[in-house]
């Protein structure tokens, strides 16, 4: 093949190349490791962008069994020991004062997940979906990828869905940087 034609099918490439859009580029999975006060590794958090919101795969070990409540929280930070560094949770833009709970019929946080059940053996896999939250702000939905990123933070109880602040959910136990 003459190298003339090597040059423009180089160049349509290029310009085709150019042409995709931003969001091509980006990532398509956030991963954090989840680690505890005293700084042990327990496992990870992985975030896939969905069209309508996101999936969030938990695996870890060592945890408390029993129920447990898992938001997305406003920071990433996770510094411990009680991860306060992580702030409230997520919520949607322009809300000053958020509504806890996904029974709340006053609405709730971008930031409220499911619980998830840990075995007695200390270990959980799972994952749940979010409509609430995107990576960069899609659908208006709160992005994870905002200036100071977020984190999934697990506490030491199970989140009844409806008390205010944060469900009844109790210490943050675990906590993953995912967006930063």
């Amino acid at each position: 093949m003459p190298i003339h034609s090597w040059k423009n099918r180089l160049a349509a490439l290029s310009i085709g190349l150019l042409a995709l859009p931003v969001s091509a580029f980006a990532a398509d999975k956030l991963t954090g490791d989840i680690k505890s006060s005293d700084g042990a590794a327990h496992g990870t958090v992985e975030i896939t962008e969905a069209p309508k919101g996101v999936i969030l795969r938990i695996a870890a070990t060592g945890l408390t069994p029993g129920w447990h409540g898992v938001h997305f929280h406003e920071k990433g930070d996770c510094t411990p020991p009680a991860f306060k560094s992580a702030g409230g949770h997520i919520h949607p833009h322009g809300v000053t004062k958020p509504v806890h709970g996904l029974l709340n019929a006053d609405a709730n946080d971008a930031g409220d997940l499911p619980n998830i059940y840990v075995a007695t053996d200390g270990s959980v896999t799972v994952e749940l979906f979010s409509p609430l939250v995107s990576f960069n702000g899609n659908g208006g939905r709160p992005a994870l990828l905002d200036a100071d990123g977020s984190s999934v933070v697990i506490h030491a109880k199970p989140d009844d869905y409806q008390t205010q602040p944060i469900g009844g959910a109790g210490d943050r136990v675990a906590c993953a940087v995912v967006g930063k």
